[in-house]
């Protein structure tokens, strides 16, 4: 006794040893030099017709198999060089047969080979020859294989062997419903399924038991071994698929069950989970649909190892691809409760594995409501119950408290909140009512996250929200964006202009208040941003004053509708001027002061008897903010070009007013810092002195035509540009100047004639002579005063104009 314990010891360490990378390289090279040695003898004898020495030499090469030294892969190297050398001896027995010079014996024969490995090989080759040439019964002979190869208990060699056994007869077996009349039996298609079924049971248990042979240490080794060999299983399944004999009732009562009753039994996860997923793939949908409770209830009997949530978000995830596509989605919601089934075994299946992870449950309560919101799109209770269910859930685990930032069941979660922003349009998600619910398991972040999705949602979709209480549900929804949120301590103080994730989260919120649009004028302002802080009020309130101009305009639009149209305008322009004075605290000047000139100019359009003291409550707002720029120069001359544009478009002052503006404005060029902005914003101040437009004393609206206003300004924009002491600046700005003069010029300006623009032509020329060539921005101002002279040659060319240019001064 004690010596044979020895023995296997050393058996066991002699094993070990072979698993080193070097061993297996010598072990597999000279297996496969005596393997093919030993095809090459039989292939010597077999050509000169001696089949008993073919079958011998034959039985040595197959004698290489039986090595329990390999490692799996290097194993399956050697299995198919032999296979492929074997084919050979099966080509030239079928040959014989084919004309009339086969052995009858054979079968018999190769039972006396003395060793079991070699043995089987040979009997399931000659096995194959047999069939093919009816030489005897073709179920007989498929049950006497399958039975024999019990033989062979080790699990590697085991396995090849049934593996060759499949391929060998995956053609021949009967795929029939009735048994054919001839001498020889082929079987029908329960013949089929109980072979395939005994040698997928045997396999199974031989692949199990790879498991527990060996040292614990090698654990890992042999569970990646085992995963490396799990198709040799599986091919199984998918010659079972193949048969098309195998109907949805046959599967139901006789293939399914006996599967199932071999995986549960073996209480093996990594054979439980890769066998349950190889059926969900294997076998076509529809019968999925009919053994969806079998099934199920099968999952909930898997061991408590089991990932069973792969298994069943791949179930539903396939019946649910499978139910929505075209023809097919009526007939089954007609006739399988597929939401109710689901359901009820997945909460069977939470409740029987206590120890279940959070964010497997919530993976599995994601993909329910997947298959709900896809199946039953107008069914949004079915949707809601999951959520319902998954917030139960939680409050039982963890009664109020947030579920951890950054865990995998926060993970979880926010995907399952996503999955309706996918499915449905944000109108139909709003009708969800646990949905906002589930939103407040996850903490400040996750919520930042799903808030954002769904603002992105609404915006690439172009989504619009038409009434008040659908937005009021929305920003209820979104209120981790809109306002603080308690929770958000730790984010509080990044939450200002400076951070580029909270300048890019609120941009989104923006644009977000262009989608509240109601085709009732009426319900189209909502004042919800006001509770979001001085911060965001810089990003919100400029999109909701601009969408209350333009609720002016509609008002305007429906004016022979509502009788209190005006009053509304009003009440607006007041909430704009109300948001504006909030929104100079955060802001810089530029904002306000343009959205304060947009306003005016609205109030210009609409007419009404409060018009003229709106706008010029605007313009002089915007005037007092330029004015508190004065440590930018930059901006102040941009600001002012702005305050020009929008004074010269406003066309509802009177003179007093509107003279009180322009003459302020002209002031403000002259009192700009530098000169090349003072001569810029007073030649654009020249267009307030002619073509801005006012009421005159009846109440019409009239152009100012103010020539000699136009003439000092181009007269001391003119001073002003003999001052600039850079000459390339200098020289633009009479390129510049002698455009204004142009323009008044062809408008007919009284004090214009072709003498002043000669005049500023001549001084063009002999500044520009002065400037150094060859030089990038020499070239540019060049090319812009090539430009002008072009323009005015082609104007002086044209017929309307021939007399009125006479004299000009430029084709020289």
């Amino acid at each position: 006794m004690k010596q044979t314990n020895n023995g296997s010891s050393n058996n066991i360490a002699n094993q070990q040893n072979a698993f080193s990378m070097e061993n297996q390289e010598k072990l597999l090279a000279d297996a496969l030099q005596n393997v093919r040695q030993h095809a090459f003898s039989m292939k010597r004898v077999l050509d000169q017709g001696v089949v008993m020495d073919g079958l011998k030499h034959a039985a040595n090469m197959l004698s290489e198999l039986r090595t329990s030294l390999l490692s799996p892969k290097n194993y399956y190297e050697l299995h198919v060089v032999v296979v492929e050398e074997l084919h050979h001896l099966e080509l030239y027995l079928t040959d014989e047969f084919e004309h009339g010079r086969g052995s009858h014996d054979l079968y018999e024969v190769v039972q006396y080979a003395g060793n079991i490995v070699p043995r089987l090989y040979l009997l399931i080759t000659i096995g194959h020859v047999y069939i093919r040439a009816n030489e005897l019964s073709r179920k007989d002979i498929l049950r006497d294989l399958v039975e024999m190869c019990r033989g062979v208990q080790h699990p590697l060699r085991g396995l090849f062997l049934r593996n060759y056994l499949l391929q060998c007869v995956k053609s021949l077996l009967p795929d029939q419903e009735q048994e054919s009349p001839d001498e020889n039996k082929t079987g029908t298609i329960l013949e089929s399924l109980d072979f395939i079924l005994l040698n997928f049971a045997e396999m199974n248990k031989l692949w199990v038991r790879m498991q527990y042979q060996g040292h614990t240490r090698d654990l890992q080794r042999r569970e990646t071994e085992r995963r490396e060999l799990r198709i040799l299983v599986g091919t199984n399944l998918v010659r079972l698929s193949e048969l098309e004999c195998v109907s949805v009732d046959r599967y139901k009562t006789i293939v399914l069950p006996k599967i199932m009753e071999q995986v549960v039994s073996c209480k093996d996860s990594i054979a439980q989970e890769y066998l349950m997923e190889c059926i969900i793939q294997v076998f076509p949908d529809e019968y999925h649909l009919h053994t969806l409770n079998l099934f199920l209830k099968g999952c909930r009997e898997l061991a408590p190892t089991v990932n069973i949530r792969n298994i069943l978000i791949s179930l539903i995830d396939r019946i649910t691809s499978y139910s929505i596509r075209d023809g097919v989605k009526q007939s089954i919601l007609e006739t399988i409760k597929l939401f109710d089934i689901f359901s009820e075994q997945i909460s069977e299946v939470i409740k029987s594995r206590s120890n279940m992870p959070p964010e497997d449950i919530v993976a599995l309560q994601s993909a329910l409501l997947s298959l709900a919101l896809k199946c039953y799109r107008d069914e949004l209770d079915y949707g809601d119950k999951v959520l319902e269910s998954t917030r139960k859930i939680f409050d039982e685990v963890t009664p109020n408290m947030q579920v951890q930032t950054g865990s995998y069941a926060a993970k979880e979660l926010v995907k399952m909140l996503k999955v309706p922003i996918d499915c449905y349009t944000i109108l139909e998600v709003l009708k969800l009512k646990h949905y906002s619910q589930v939103l407040q398991l996850l903490s400040y972040r996750e919520r930042h996250t799903v808030c954002t999705y769904i603002i992105n949602g609404i915006l690439d979709t172009e989504t619009i929200i038409p009434t008040a209480e659908e937005v009021t549900l929305l920003l209820d929804l979104l209120a981790t964006l809109v306002v603080d949120q308690s929770d958000s301590a730790f984010e509080s103080s990044k939450q200002n202009i400076a951070n580029e994730d909270f300048v890019e989260e609120q941009n989104l919120v923006a644009r977000l208040c262009n989608n509240l649009h109601s085709t009732d004028a009426d319900q189209q302002y909502h004042d919800v941003f006001k509770n979001g802080g001085i911060e965001r009020m810089r990003f919100t309130y400029p999109p909701l004053i601009m969408q209350a101009y333009a609720l002016v305009y509609r008002y305007k639009a429906i004016k022979d509708q509502d009788e209190k149209w005006e009053k509304k305008c009003q009440k607006l322009f007041q909430f704009c001027n109300q948001c504006l004075t909030l929104l100079t605290k955060p802001e810089s000047n530029d904002l306000p002061l343009r959205l304060y000139l947009q306003g005016s100019l609205a109030a210009s359009e609409i007419d009404t008897e409060s018009t003229e003291t709106i706008a010029y409550e605007f313009l002089s707002q915007a005037y007092v903010l330029y004015e508190e720029q004065a440590g930018d120069t930059k901006a102040q001359a941009e600001s002012l070009k702005v305050l020009i544009g929008t004074l010269e478009k406003v066309s509802c002052f009177n003179e007093e007013n509107h003279s009180t503006l322009r003459q302020s404005l002209t002031q403000a060029a002259a009192r700009l810092l530098k000169r090349p902005d003072q001569v810029r914003a007073l030649l654009l101040c020249t267009h307030l002195f002619w073509s801005a437009k006012r009421k005159n004393e009846a109440g019409n609206i009239e152009e100012i035509r103010d020539g000699e206003k136009v003439n000092a300004c181009l007269k001391k924009a003119a001073k002003l540009t003999t001052q600039v002491m850079d000459l390339a600046a200098q020289i633009q700005l009479y390129n510049e100047l002698l455009n204004y003069y142009l323009y008044f010029f062809k408008q007919n300006h009284p004090d214009i004639d072709i003498a002043v623009l000669n005049t500023i032509i001549e001084k063009l020329r002999t500044e520009s002579a002065r400037l150094e060539q060859n030089n990038e921005s020499v070239e540019f101002i060049n090319n812009q005063i090539r430009k002008t002279f072009d323009y005015m040659r082609n104007q002086a060319q044209l017929e309307t104009n021939i007399e009125k240019f006479k004299g000009l001064q430029i084709n020289q």
